[in-house]
């Protein structure tokens, strides 16, 4: 008897040298199809701001076009930046989605910035006394699983339309503790990123763990692993597609994110010993080779951490190596 391992992706649009955010975008709309034929259970979209490599800055839009040219894969978030955006905002956006497509929907939540802290004060123009996270998310889930919120004395009340007891999944999503330790407080399902900050890995899924209580939104803690994934037909192309990612970490190090750029034959020639062990600390958990070596790596990957589900970030610079990648790994997903 097979069983097949839950994967998803994690899409950021991603722009290649000399391409444009029109063909990264329709590049996505293929993906997805091509996923959803090969069975993935989800596709998100990234959040990110002011960064040349990348197309879905707007996620909730790029959402909508994603449903619309798929049938049953869900569709959502990895992460909207909550602290970007009012509760109620949010709310509405990610009520109207599911009620275009219903049951089809996530909304994944997370804390960072999205590219940097003089982007993320432009986004927020932050004012004294603006809420946290934590009353933001709290907010939040009034809107969707209650019937909305009111002011102090009561005079006023505020309702998410649509929205307003769609019970949108929530998902909280972080590269550290803290996000771990309220998903499991609140019985959120939660999401790790593994794609780039692995060093607390087993801690943050062990903290979240040891910390979930059963709510109304899951009875059992779910972990979603997201990590970085390139396959090929052949080793050695696969590790030389990996030159691309290779590249762009290392250049963010470096405090220059840019497009995509092609695989190069020697990394070499482009870090410093230095550089490399900093690219390597971010990306020791990816998943890089031929079929075999991929199903070997995923469920070793499986065994250590005891994920539910593993979402692929896969930035291959060619968008057909790119598909034939998350090919290999539906391949490789079936025990």
């Amino acid at each position: 008897m097979t069983k097949k391992i839950e994967l998803s992706v994690l899409d950021p649009s991603p722009i290649v040298e000399g391409g444009s955010a029109e063909l990264s975008l329709q590049n996505t709309l293929d993906l997805a199809k091509k996923t959803e034929q090969w069975g993935y259970k989800r596709f998100w979209l990234a959040e990110h701001h002011n960064w040349a490599g990348m197309a879905s800055s707007a996620s909730p839009i790029v959402i909508g076009r994603v449903a619309s040219v798929t049938e049953k894969m869900r569709i959502g978030s990895g992460a909207m930046l909550l602290s970007h955006y009012s509760p109620l905002s949010v709310a509405e956006q990610f009520g109207t989605l599911e009620t275009l497509f219903p049951g089809r929907i996530d909304l994944g939540l997370g804390r960072a910035p999205g590219t940097d802290q003089y982007t993320a004060n432009v986004l927020r123009q932050r004012v004294a006394g603006e809420p946290e996270f934590d009353a933001r998310l709290e907010e939040l889930i009034a809107y969707l699983y209650g019937t909305g919120t009111a002011t102090k004395n009561g005079s006023f009340s505020f309702h998410a339309i649509p929205g307003e007891k769609t019970n949108v999944p929530i998902w909280l999503l972080g590269s550290g503790l803290y996000s771990a330790q309220l998903a499991g407080i609140l019985g959120l399902p939660f999401s790790f990123a593994g794609h780039f900050a692995p060093g607390n890995m087993m801690e943050a899924i062990k903290l979240y763990r040891d910390y979930f209580r059963p709510s109304q939104f899951l009875k059992e803690p779910y972990v979603l692993l997201a990590v970085q994934v390139v396959a090929a037909d052949e080793k050695q192309e696969a590790q030389r597609l990996a030159t691309s990612m290779y590249q762009k970490f290392l250049l963010l190090t470096r405090g220059q994110p840019s497009p995509i750029l092609p695989p190069v034959d020697n990394m070499d020639e482009l870090w410093n010993d230095t550089e490399r062990r900093a690219v390597e600390e971010q990306l020791f958990t990816s998943i890089i080779g031929d079929l075999a070596g991929v199903k070997q790596q995923l469920h070793e990957l499986i065994e250590k951490t005891d994920a539910d589900e593993i979402m692929a970030h896969t930035e291959i610079f060619d968008h057909k190596a790119r598909l034939r990648s998350y090919e290999i790994l539906a391949q490789a997903a079936v025990i």
